[in-house]
């Protein structure tokens, strides 16, 4: 037997824990007590440099002032990457393209970029152009660091005198910084841009070099971008030899082409000229005598075809798509665009009517659009009022809330996921959360079919759509069909609450007049070299079209949006004798409204709105925008055949030239049947079927000892005032 007082292996190893543990426990113990110490120690250091009274207040201060600094560094660092972005892939090369764009034609319409041969170095240029310019533009350009501090005190100063924008703040390597990278949109974002792409120019380019680019790309009315081309355009001389009533004339364009260009109103020009001059003498570069003679002999200038017209817009993006191609080698090109300069002036001239007729009335200061063929091509684009006044291209990058124009994704996207255009759903109140969307007339029309739904464009069935068939699926039918911009999953997503471009919702409704295929807006065709090599060409190196709804879908979203200009909200865009179809949009506060439609020929988008997101005076898609499509759409349609829409029964009045590949058989039987019904009468019924769904039973009636009618039974024992009959309201 073991003695049980021997010890055992475990025995040890339990004591020999309990060592490890207190040597730990004593190791911490000694460790703290020796950091405890040495802070104690530094504390008892430190006491010697405590300050008191003004020298603390201005320590503290200090320290604070550093903190912060170092916040906004990190702040600062954060804001400049997104704007360092457009300094990279090489930008300096890619703006030395010279481009000669032809319509779809082959005439010549316009040009961008810079040609070489055309520059003039900058010691070449007159000593008075650059002064004149320095004068009126940026007087303090050669000492400040790329921000002109006090310039821009005085400016916001003024600018808060007078409760408007009267004084511009930006220097001059801000200007250029916008002019190379940026757009001309009037965003807190894109003035912080600007700032920071104003320093990169001042780092990474000398004064001489910062200055030569701003005279060599500024746009100066005309479809002239640079001194050297505005001098050749305005007065038939290099700018070398332009005298000192020229270069202040020329000085006077920066800041408004279209207001100051003296082809179009030299009187204004003049004045602006006369102002170039005043700034000189208060900058002191000249003395009021050295400018007199200016002052008595304003500049002339030559008699050349006006280039009003040309689709400025267009070519600026355009351009960009050139660029975009990477094209190696020869930069100077010659580009066969889709432009159609008969589309283009009706687009323009509809646009510009209806703002100078309606826009006080509405309070609707600009429009944009945007012609496509089914397969993308465009024939015309507005990018805004006036090019010259504001380059900033509302077609192709301001992003707008689409509103309900963007329901037919979703109507799509349900007819992927088993819905039909007689499918019923039920328009009744409806919360999500805390949202509860209500319908344009404030009222609920009950059960009511998809295609009721959507011509009268009725708010809560999207909703329940979405909620039933998944938002995300929406926004992939809608990346499919064209959209290019992020699209959040939200719960007023069905509703428009998104941001889309003009650009992209013409090319999107084109996959519903070709057939169901993307149709991405593509500016030309080919692209040439000097030589007459060409480089590009769509039918050979474009990629095949992408299926982006099945035809099932398209037949059904045709039959639907068909209806929307005959008895919906779009009946302003209706074309006499040619099937139309398309969709309305109004967002909150009325600040967007949008018509977007198609016929079998062509697609087209119709914004209105305001640059500063202002609320317009209850402008909705069904008016004015119906109003501009319709016009520019009438005149697109004129002596050409009609194309059917997919899918669709045609208009009585374009049949012939729909149908007549269909030949009648021997024995003269026409091969059409007599039983199909035209789509009106189609939606008459389906409203018809609705009423009768909706209806209550009739109370029957014990009183009656004689059968009667039907139709007199139904008259006697329906109740006026109690009869449910759905309202179908007037929505956008």
């Amino acid at each position: 037997m073991r003695d049980p007082f021997q010890s055992s292996n475990r025995k040890r190893r339990t004591i020999r824990l309990i060592d490890i543990d207190s040597w730990v426990d004593t190791g911490l113990f000694r460790t703290g007590r020796f950091i405890g110490a040495k802070i104690e120690a530094f504390s008892v250091f430190m006491r010697r440099f405590r300050l008191t009274g003004f020298p603390r207040a201005v320590s503290e201060v200090g320290s604070d002032a550093l903190t912060l600094g170092l916040g906004g560094a990190v702040l600062a660092v954060a804001l400049a990457l997104p704007a360092f972005d457009a300094t990279r892939n090489g930008w300096e090369s890619q703006g030395d393209y010279s481009v000669t764009f032809l319509d779809r034609n082959g005439n010549e319409i316009g040009k961008r970029g810079i040609k070489r041969k055309e520059t003039v170095p900058l010691e070449e240029m007159p000593d008075h152009l650059i002064k004149a310019v320095l004068a009126t533009e940026d007087r303090r350009f050669f000492t400040h660091f790329g921000i002109d501090v006090p310039g821009t005190v005085r400016a916001m100063g003024e600018n808060l005198r007078a409760d408007a924008v009267v004084q511009g703040g930006s220097s001059l390597s801000q200007q250029l910084a916008k002019n190379l990278f940026l757009s001309n949109e009037r965003t807190l974002e894109r003035k912080i841009k600007e700032a920071f792409l104003a320093l990169w120019l001042e780092t990474n380019m000398s004064k001489e070099e910062i200055l030569k680019l701003y005279l060599d790309r500024a746009y100066m009315g005309g479809g002239n971008f640079g001194v050297e081309a505005a001098s050749e355009y305005y007065f038939g001389k290099s700018v070398k030899d332009v005298n000192l009533a020229e270069a202040a004339l020329l000085a006077g364009l920066f800041k408004a082409p279209a207001r100051y260009a003296p082809h179009v109103n030299l009187p204004a020009a003049r004045a602006r000229a006369n102002e170039v001059l005043t700034n000189m003498v208060q900058a002191g570069f000249l003395t009021e005598g050295q400018v007199i003679g200016a002052r008595r002999h304003p500049a002339n200038v030559i008699e050349q075809t006006d280039t009003a017209g040309s689709p400025n817009y267009f070519m600026d993006w355009a351009f960009d798509q050139v660029k975009q191609l990477r094209l190696k080698g020869d930069r100077s090109l010659t580009v066969r665009s889709t432009v159609d300069l008969g589309f283009q002036k009706v687009a323009d001239e509809a646009v510009e009517t209806i703002l100078r007729e309606k826009a006080d009335v509405y309070r609707a200061r600009q429009a944009a659009m945007v012609v496509v063929e089914p397969d993308g091509a465009v024939r015309a684009m507005v990018g805004g009022r006036d090019y010259g006044e504001s380059q900033f291209n509302r077609a192709t990058d301001a992003l707008r809330q689409p509103g309900s124009s963007f329901k037919p994704f979703v109507y799509a996207t349900a007819m992927m996921n088993g819905y039909t255009p007689q499918s019923i759903v039920r328009d009744a109140p409806l919360c999500i959360g805390g949202w509860c969307p209500r319908n344009y007339s404030g009222g609920y029309s009950g059960a009511v079919s998809l295609t009721t739904a959507l011509v009268k464009s009725i708010n809560i069935i999207p909703v329940r759509l979405a909620q039933a068939i998944g938002r995300d699926k929406i926004v992939e039918t809608a990346k499919k069909m064209g959209l290019t911009t992020e699209l959040l999953i939200t719960r007023s997503l069905p509703l428009g609450a998104a941001e889309v471009k003009v650009v992209d919702m013409a090319g999107a409704y084109a996959v519903f007049a070709n057939g169901g295929y993307k149709a991405t807006p593509y500016a030309f065709t080919q692209v040439m070299n000097s030589r007459g090599d060409v480089l590009y060409d769509r039918r050979k190196d474009a990629p095949p079209p992408e299926r982006a709804l099945d035809d099932t879908t398209v037949a059904a979203m045709n039959e639907i949006l068909s209806q929307v200009p005959e008895w919906g909200t779009g009946r302003r865009a209706k074309l006499d004798g040619i099937k139309t179809a398309g969709k309305t949009g109004t967002t909150s506060a009325y600040r967007d409204a949008w018509f977007v439609g198609y016929t079998g020929n062509y697609a087209a988008a119709v914004w209105m709105g305001n640059d500063n997101y202002q609320p317009t005076r209850r402008l909705t898609g069904g008016s004015l925008p119906a109003t501009i499509w319709n016009q520019v759409m009438t005149y697109a349609h004129a002596g050409v055949p009609v194309k059917p829409i997919p899918f669709v029964e045609p208009e009585d009045g374009d049949s012939d030239a729909v149908v007549a590949e269909a030949e009648t058989p021997e024995g003269g039987e026409d091969v059409r049947s007599a039983a199909t019904l035209s789509a009106a009468a189609t939606a008459q019924l389906i409203r018809l079927e609705e009423l009768m769904r909706s209806a209550r039973p009739l109370r029957p009636v014990a009183s009656l000892a004689v059968p009667r009618p039907i139709g007199e039974i139904g008259l006697a024992g329906a109740d006026p005032a109690t009869t449910n009959l759905p309202a179908l309201p007037d929505a956008r």
